[in-house]
């Protein structure tokens, strides 16, 4: 039995939960339009993010990860929110 497809809700909230404990700034002022960069998050903090997500992810879709080269494209939670989602309905 497979569990059910993660929704965009679900990985909107994943990213603002683990976004937030990285920087050390309340979940609620991660907003889907916020830019990494106007939320201070340098490269390291994204590095720490993609670990997270690819941590709690595997263990939805098997061998989910992230490729480092994708990660330079990414300036956006939203960017990064719609990423995994494309990455996960194409698993």
């Amino acid at each position: 039995m497979s569990e059910s497809p993660i929704t965009r809700a679900e990985i909107v909230s994943l990213v603002r939960s683990n976004l937030a404990e990285i920087l050390e700034i309340s979940p609620e002022s991660v907003s889907e339009d916020a830019t990494f960069a106007s939320l201070d998050a340098d490269s390291l903090a994204l590095i720490e993010l993609v670990e997270a997500l690819e941590e709690v992810l595997s263990s939805r879709v098997a061998g989910f990860r992230i490729d480092d080269e994708d990660l330079e494209s990414l300036s956006s939670v939203a960017d990064a929110v719609n990423y995994v989602a494309n990455k996960l309905s194409a698993a």
